[in-house]
Formats: C-alpha cells, structure tokens, sequence
C-alpha cells in the first residue's frame, strides 16, 4: 500500500494512535488502510527525557504491527517552556536530548503546540447530528456561562459579543444550584489538555501563571524555544510542526499565537532552519471565517511537515461543530488539491521528504462505535474516523489524477 501511495505522489494514509492501552488496536487500524502512525510516549511526564529504549519499543512495536510510526504526536511543551519560569532550562535541554534520540531512531516528524494552559476546548463531547452520529461542538454562549459565572474570570465579558453573553445568562439562570454544579464540573472535564479531574480553584491557580504574559511576550518565549530546539532538530533529520490552536482564538484571557496564517507565517520568520515547521490542521485553521485553508498551502506549503484533516460547520452565532470530513465549511478539495500540489513541486525539487503524512481528525461516533469501549481520547472512535479516511482516500486520489491529466 505504501509502494502504491508513493507511485502515484499521494500523501501517506495514518492514524493516530494512543499507545497500548488504546481502545483501537494498531491491528486495527491497520485493517482501516492506514500506512503509517501518529504516536507519543504519553506515560512520561511533560518535560522529562524520552528514554531511547521506550522509543525504539514504541517504534518496534508499531513496525511488528505492518505500520510505520512517521510522526511523533506530539512530544509536549511544558507550561514551564512556554511561560520560561521555574525549570524550563533543564525542560529545554530535555527536550534536545529527546530530539536527538527520535532521530537516531528514524522518526522524522515531531509536532507540538504551544498552546497556554489548555489544549482544545469544545462545550459538548457528544452534540446529536440529524443522522444519529455525535461530534465534538464548541458553544460561545455556553462557554461564556462557564467563564463569567463558575470561573467568575475578571474581565470575561469582554470576550464574548453581547449575543453570546445574552445567552449565557439566560442558560445560567435557568440552572438550580446542583444543576450548576454538574455544568462546572463538566466543563472542567472537557478540557483535554487539562487532563482532567481539576477544580475551579486549580484552573485559576493554572491561569495566573500567565498574567501580564500578552501575545507579544508569548511569542518571544516561542522563539527562543525554536532558537535553542531547532538547530537540533535539523541536525538530528527531524521536522518541527507546531499545531495551529484549536479553537483559533483566545479562550478564558490566555493568548494564543497560531490562530492565523499571519501566526504561522511569523513563527517560520523567527528560525530559518527548514526544521521549523507547521503541522497543517483544517479542523484548527478552518473554525476562523478569516483563514484562507486551501491558500495558506499554497503560500506556506515548502514548511508544512504533517497534515490533520477535519472539517467544522462554522454557524454565525460562534458555535461550531465536527462536520464530515468532506462537509464542512472548509473546501476540502481546493486543500486537498494544494497539499498535493506542494507535494509535486517537492518532486521536481528533489526534496528526499516530499511526502506528507496526512490523518484524519476528531471522527464521529457512528455506527458499531456505540458498541466498542469508550475512545481512548474524545473524537478518536474506530468507524468515524475510518469514515474520514476513506473520504480523504477517494478524494487524493481523484484529485491527483485530475492533476496528472491536465
């Protein structure tokens, strides 16, 4: 299958996968298509060494598996990197070490985020589509109950439109006090980068380590990080992608530096090493009206190290939510039709790594996915994740024969 792939100039197939007590097997996975992984050591704690022998195992085991583990997903950023307090020296430093031993081990793409406290942030894990199937969906209103009346954030209202803060009172109000209770603790609970199981207090204890840290000095911290990782990373063979954030805004006053194509496009500018790259996400760069997806290929495409393809129904109300992969309001075609348009002209430049890994991202629960074990991370089921491959492996394929009969 890869051979195929290769031949005919398409991006290579992956899933993401959890590691071994994942609820999709890599068997399985294997039997969805997929060629190739996106893994991590998730059991090592944020900003420790990655041991050699835990990755080569973790490699090894993907390989006895009939898969390739071609991107590291992610190795993570600690809060002490981003905010450049307490051990973030020795954290830097870790993190070259790890580098270097991905490298050594053939792993030739590592993505990371840099964003603030939390990761992605949706207000429903389970919102109903018409056809039965559930997505992930961001509510601002909700999202604003939360903020202004369970976190009591100062300033929160600032953030939102007066529609939005409209509703929030309005659903707030008519919750009684257990009612609220349950909305609070759900919310904290939806907050994956948070990693569960925190209190309002703890939250607020997280945010003030970012007070008076603004986008500005947010981004010097990015690139001093890059100034130090990634003429390792380029010694070492590997590609630095960093994740665009996911909602592509601010969210409870944190600032976030990789919500536009002027964002990616900066953090390119502060480190000419062709390590320093982007993990080119739709699901994240699409829920902006504002970024032109299939442009942003097009213009920043020679450092794109690995491709997620999701799309989201943007609404004019602020919600969004999880569409199809080929549904949404993103133009998969015209992204599609990009990547492998960047992909030829790394050809005809003689690029060794011309090709991108793509996975698809954050799938509905549909179908027997309702039967299986819970997913191992929200919007990573079996079926509705096979579903997205498979409309993203028809429509590569249909686009590139388009190309090559022009």
């Amino acid at each position: 299958m890869s051979d195929f792939f290769a031949m005919q100039n398409l991006m290579a197939e992956s899933m993401r996968w959890f590691g071994p007590n994942d609820t999709v097997s890599l068997a399985e996975i294997r039997q969805t298509g997929a060629t190739t992984i996106f893994s991590s050591l998730h059991a090592i704690p944020y900003g420790e060494v990655w041991p050699l022998d835990a990755i080569t195992h973790h490699r090894d085991t993907i390989a006895a598996a009939g898969l390739r583990w071609a991107v590291v997903e992610s190795l993570p950023v600690s809060e002490a990197i981003k905010t450049r307090t307490g051990d973030y020296a020795r954290h830097i430093e870790n993190y070259k070490i790890s580098l270097e031993r991905l490298g050594a081990a053939g792993i030739p793409v590592v993505v990371y985020n840099f964003m603030p406290v939390l990761d992605w942030v949706r207000t429903d894990l389970s919102y109903k589509l018409p056809d039965g199937a559930e997505a992930l969906h961001y509510d601002p209103a909700l999202f604003a109950a939360f903020d202004m009346f369970a976190l009591q954030r100062p300033g929160a209202e600032n953030d939102f439109t007066a529609e939005q803060i409209a509703g929030a009172k309005k659903f707030w109000s008519g919750l009684n006090d257990a009612a609220r209770e349950a909305f609070t603790l759900q919310t904290l609970n939806l907050f994956p980068g948070v990693k569960l199981n925190v209190s309002v207090d703890g939250l607020r204890a997280m945010l003030a380590k970012y007070a008076g840290l603004d986008a500005t000095k947010l981004k010097e911290n990015l690139r001093l990080f890059l100034s130090e990782v990634a003429p390792v990373a380029e010694a070492a063979g590997v590609g630095l992608a960093i994740h665009p954030d996911d909602p592509p805004f601010s969210v409870l006053g944190l600032s976030r530096i990789v919500s536009t194509e002027q964002d990616l496009a900066d953090i390119i500018a502060m480190n000419d090493s062709p390590a320093n790259g982007i993990c080119y996400c739709t699901g994240s760069l699409g829920a902006r009206g504002d970024n032109d997806t299939a442009g942003i290929v097009q213009r920043l495409g020679a450092r794109i190290h690995a491709v997620h393809l999701r799309n989201v129904e943007r609404r004019p109300d602020g919600t969004f939510f999880e569409a199809t992969h080929l549904g949404g309001s993103t133009d998969m075609y015209a992204v599609v039709k990009a990547l492998l348009e960047e992909q030829a002209a790394r050809i005809a430049s003689g690029r060794a790594d011309w090709q991108l890994a793509l996975r698809p991202d954050h799938g509905h629960m549909m179908l027997d996915d309702f039967k299986r074990p819970a997913p191992t991370c929200p919007g990573y089921p079996l079926i509705g994740r096979m579903r997205g491959l498979a409309e993203l492996r028809g429509l590569q394929f249909g686009v590139s024969r388009a190309i090559a009969q022009r």
